[in-house]
């Protein structure tokens, strides 16, 4: 990643950086003089009214006034040009990192600890770095101000969408007591397809194609997993499976899904104003679907009084339902649900809402990230009813780690139970063959 940065930023040709100056790229023999003299730049340029629209020839004087006297290379005064164009005409110190498709998620704790995500493991950054706190607020600001946001004291949290689709969450002090916190989800241009999934060994083929036959006959399945885990990334995958002649409509926090299909309707939540008013929910928006002749619902997650919406409309002959939940394991999605709809305030009994998630629900599908980094559906298990008052569940797939790589990466296997779910049964009886080999 350093050597391509050294070959666009600089012009540079690949034969002119030898593998050793990316070290020296990545540290400098001057590196804190090249911090100290970045900080002087852009600390003059704020004095003199920092924007985008300072004229390039101000800029460069600026830094030729500051370097003057200053034992510093060409490529060393590239980078600071470099650095000091990025903060008037992008995001500061992290402007590489949101154009660099490798990366999935920017993590910034402190002005020098900032970490990233490559391929699902964090890797910290030490390319780069901020000089303060009012630095990282001064970015986050110019960040959400297009969307109409801010932050300071009085408002000292905010979670927004980039216009390029980029889920931003920020929160300063006086909640974070350590300093500022950002905290940037990237928006995939390119979204995974089911092939994707196989090929990173994210499930096997016969998973893929229960799950499939599972969506396209309009079972209601619901994904759990763990925060960064590839819950959306697998709804999408499996969205893709409805038919095209289908009315879709998508319920989400932050627009991540994109279906494919012509008949989607995509609905967004809305945060209060400035007045503390206007807030729409989740809940809101799933009701409000039942009346726009809905085949499908698509709920992004459902994390509190929404579920009973949720269940309601999947009991109601809403079926083919897909949505996500955080969760452990599949029994405790289970119990999230119950405890979901306890938050609704309504007086009902325990054993009504178990009846109700059990008639609702046919598939729990679990997918984790594991210590490489790897996502993997460990477990796709059927609600088959009741084991003594509780909701009771039947593996059909699972996965099993047997140990680690020396490479670090985790071996294991994916099994095929002997259970034969009862979705399969009612497949066959409407004609559905397909999965005949898998279930023998």
């Amino acid at each position: 990643m350093l050597k391509k940065k050294l070959l666009n930023e600089f012009g540079l040709q690949a034969e002119e950086v030898p593998e050793n100056m990316v070290s020296d790229y990545e540290t400098f023999q001057n590196k804190e003089l090249l911090d100290e003299l970045r900080n002087k730049i852009i600390q003059n340029l704020i004095d003199n009214n920092l924007t985008g629209d300072t004229t390039s020839e101000f800029v460069r004087s600026q830094i030729d006034k500051t370097l003057s006297g200053y034992d510093v290379s060409n490529i060393e005064r590239s980078y600071i040009y470099n650095l000091i164009d990025n903060e008037i005409n992008g995001y500061g110190p992290i402007t590489d990192l949101l154009e660099d498709k490798s990366i999935t998620e920017i993590m910034v704790n402190a002005p020098d600890e900032i970490y990233v995500e490559i391929d699902g493991r964090i890797i910290r950054d030490h390319t780069i770095s901020f000089i303060n706190d009012d630095h990282i607020i001064r970015t986050i600001q110019r960040m959400i101000q297009p969307l109409g946001r801010t932050i300071d004291t009085t408002n000292p949290m905010v979670d927004a969408r980039l216009h390029d689709g980029s889920r931003l969450n920020a929160v300063i002090p006086p909640l974070s007591i350590k300093g500022p916190v950002l905290t940037i989800r990237k928006f995939k241009e390119e979204l995974a397809g089911v092939e994707d999934l196989l090929r990173n060994g994210t499930l096997t083929s016969d998973m893929a194609r229960f799950l499939e036959a599972c969506v396209r006959e309009k079972f209601n399945v619901i994904i759990s997993g763990g925060t960064g885990g590839g819950k959306t990334t697998l709804l999408n995958v499996l969205s893709s499976f409805i038919s095209e002649n289908e009315r879709i409509i998508t319920i989400e926090d932050a627009a991540e899904l994109r279906l494919k299909q012509s008949h989607v309707i995509s609905l967004e939540t809305r945060l209060t104003n400035y007045e503390g008013t206007g807030e729409i929910t989740i809940r809101d928006l799933v009701i409000n679907s039942l009346r726009m002749r809905p085949d499908r619902i698509i709920v992004g997650e459902v994390r509190g009084k929404e579920a009973f919406d949720m269940l309601q409309a999947m009991n109601t002959g809403h079926t083919g339902s897909l949505t996500t939940l955080h969760a452990n394991s599949p029994a405790d999605a289970l119990n999230r649900l119950e405890s979901m709809i306890l938050m609704t305030g309504m007086e009902i009994p325990v054993r009504a809402i178990r009846e109700y998630i059990e008639k609702a629900i046919n598939i729990v599908v679990h997918i984790e990230r594991l210590a490489d980094g790897r996502r993997k559906v460990v477990n796709i298990s059927e609600i088959t009813g009741f084991n003594d008052d509780v909701i009771a569940t039947k593996e059909i797939f699972s996965f099993k780690q047997i140990g680690v790589l020396p490479n670090g990466e985790i071996e294991g296997e994916f099994i095929r139970h002997k259970y034969i779910p009862k979705v399969f049964k009612t497949l066959k009886a409407r004609g559905i063959n397909d999965l005949n080999d898998i279930f023998k």
